[in-house]
């Protein structure tokens, strides 16, 4: 009698598992750290019994996991290198992107740097290693501490395509993980500066400086008055299908695009 009921027991809880929806999602920190897990959380209220796999740890994690069948969708904050595209040719994948939302890096330094505003020579400056004193930009004097993204962060290159003219960034800066942990050094950093995405501007301890009289701010992001403005992206193997179709139509969607103007980022239908 033992026996049969936990045969039983066992049967039931093979088929719940084999009828759970579950979504498996990869990529971006500036997207995976608080805009797509929010979305999650609603589109579960809306879908009970659906459960998400979400890791943020970066735009080319995700693409990789695309590419590799281990994940149905791939958060990433800049577009697909070539590289990647034929790599995932070569693999029978075709990585489809689809815009989530618009962003905009935010230069931001301790709040009280005397200095909130810099050109984007100054910028370009800085992130290389060329200028390692505030004293040699009109500020205090004080050893500029710069912090960036890790080498898988897809804000990580796009930083340096827009805003170091392609060239390394500084031997001394310090690469993390993500938005958050940028934002924590920049606080507790007199003389700390990075970039961060726009739902991050926000955190005390931080101020966002002016770039050529430019902030991001949505206007500006979306006439690109603003020089290191970008679109966001999903990618997934293909047109999207299924549950994976499902939770991008939600994003899209009126629901979806209103929790990416309250986490701070810019709908994609204004």
């Amino acid at each position: 009698m033992k026996k049969s009921l936990l045969l039983a027991l066992a049967t039931l809880a093979s088929v719940l598992t084999a009828s759970a929806q579950k979504l498996v999602i990869k990529g971006s920190d500036t997207l995976g750290a608080k805009l797509v897990p929010t979305l999650a959380e609603e589109f579960k209220a809306a879908n009970p019994g659906f459960s998400f796999e979400i890791a943020a740890e970066g735009s080319t994690t995700g693409i990789t996991a695309i590419s590799s069948g281990t994940a149905d969708i791939a958060m990433s904050s800049r577009k697909a290198k070539a590289t990647e595209v034929s790599a995932a040719s070569a693999k029978g994948v075709t990585l489809k992107p689809t815009v989530v939302c618009y962003d905009g890096m935010a230069v931001i330094v301790h709040m009280d740097n005397p200095l909130k505003e810099l050109t984007k020579r100054q910028v370009e400056q800085i992130f290389t290693g060329e200028v390692t004193d505030w004293s040699a930009l009109g500020g205090a004097a004080g050893a500029i501490s710069v912090y960036t993204r890790n080498t898988s962060s897809g804000t990580y290159s796009d930083w340096k395509e827009l805003a170091m003219n392609k060239q390394d960034y500084a031997p001394s800066s310090q690469k993390l993980a993500g938005n958050e942990q940028i934002v924590s050094e920049v606080a507790g950093n007199p003389n700390g500066i990075g970039y961060v995405g726009l739902a991050y501007i926000k955190e005390p301890g931080i101020h966002v400086a002016s770039i050529d009289g430019h902030l991001p701010t949505k206007q500006e992001i979306l006439s690109k008055s603003y020089p290191y403005a970008r679109p966001t992206f999903y990618y997934t193997n293909g047109e999207p299908a299924g549950d994976a179709a499902k939770f991008i139509e939600f994003t899209l969607g009126s629901v979806g695009q209103n929790i990416v103007e309250k986490v701070g980022f810019i709908p994609v239908a204004n």
